[in-house]
């Protein structure tokens, strides 16, 4: 008996027009804009961008998705779980609430350092580690009353970025994992092979496309991560060095029926305009398109 073949489920995220929670980011565009820009694209999901870019008055935010005709996905959250679990806790059941009006599914969560930006990452202690995990669990509980599966990002600048990060994280705590392939390339892990060894703990993906040259300058040190996004580490999908379709054919084969969000994260100047980000946007929803056609209509 053969599977049933079903469509890719793709969604957008506002890092793809610049819209960051890192202070100083670079130039960030109103709500309506970006969404406008999604619609026009043909984009109906998304996730739901940083803390208080939306509004966090639930009736207000179903009515603007609404609006535009845009479900939501859920979104990206990073606390610092090492530490202060009971404030980290607390401000995660306020977020998965407001999630949870909008019928959001999954909340995206990332092991902060407790810093502005993703540049710098200073020592974790055993005992920090410990408790990173345990306050991760203790979220996934929170989020499950309100209906929402939790995953952990792997993400540059936080305490889950190296390929060792990862595969302890995957051995000591039971959530699933965000698979990221751009920060996991960047973290030094090869997000193909990831999917390979382990597809029953693929709980939402974030396709990005990366420039391995700036990736390696990354890994080094010889530029920030923040650097390396205003450089263009995120080319549109299909123009970077990712197998971007060995991923999506080898997780659709093991059975993935999630969300694969396009983002590539971007850093926009004071004068540069939304069609900008679009059209990088748009080239990666064609490559994504081409790959899911490609596997609907015929057995992998």
């Amino acid at each position: 008996m053969t599977e049933p073949l079903y469509p890719l489920r793709i969604a957008a995220a506002p890092i793809s027009w610049g819209v960051c929670e890192v202070p100083g980011w670079g130039h960030v565009l109103d709500a309506r804009t970006v969404l406008t820009e999604m619609v026009s694209l043909g984009i109906s999901a998304m996730e739901l961008g940083p803390p208080g870019y939306l509004p966090k008055d639930p009736v207000e935010l179903r009515s603007l998705l609404e609006g535009f005709g845009i479900s939501s996905v859920g979104g990206f959250l990073a606390l610092a779980l090492h530490r202060e679990a009971p404030r980290a806790i607390e401000t995660a059941r306020e977020t998965v609430a407001l999630f949870a009006e909008t019928g959001a599914e999954v909340l995206v969560l990332a092991a902060a350092t407790g810093l502005d930006g993703y540049d710098t990452r200073p020592p974790l202690t055993e005992a920090e580690w410990r408790t990173l995990v345990e306050t991760a669990a203790a979220i996934r509980d929170v989020a499950a009353e309100h209906g929402l599966r939790t995953t952990l990002h792997p993400h540059v600048g936080t305490y889950v970025e190296t390929e060792a990060e990862v595969e302890r994280f995957l051995a000591d705590s039971d959530l699933d994992i965000c698979l990221d392939t751009g920060h996991l390339l960047i973290g030094g892990t090869d997000p193909v092979r990831l999917a390979q060894r382990n597809p029953d703990r693929i709980g939402h993906i974030h396709l990005k496309d990366v420039r391995s040259a700036l990736a390696d300058e990354v890994r080094s040190g010889a530029i920030e991560y923040s650097e390396a996004v205003r450089r263009g580490i995120y080319p549109a999908l299909g123009e970077g060095d990712i197998d971007i379709e060995a991923l999506v054919r080898s997780v659709y084969a093991a059975g993935y029926q999630g969300w694969y969000v396009i983002e590539q994260d971007t850093a926009l100047g004071p004068d540069d305009v939304a069609q900008l980000p679009s059209r990088d946007a748009l080239r990666s929803l064609r490559h994504l398109a081409g790959i899911g056609a490609a596997l609907t209509s015929a057995r992998i």
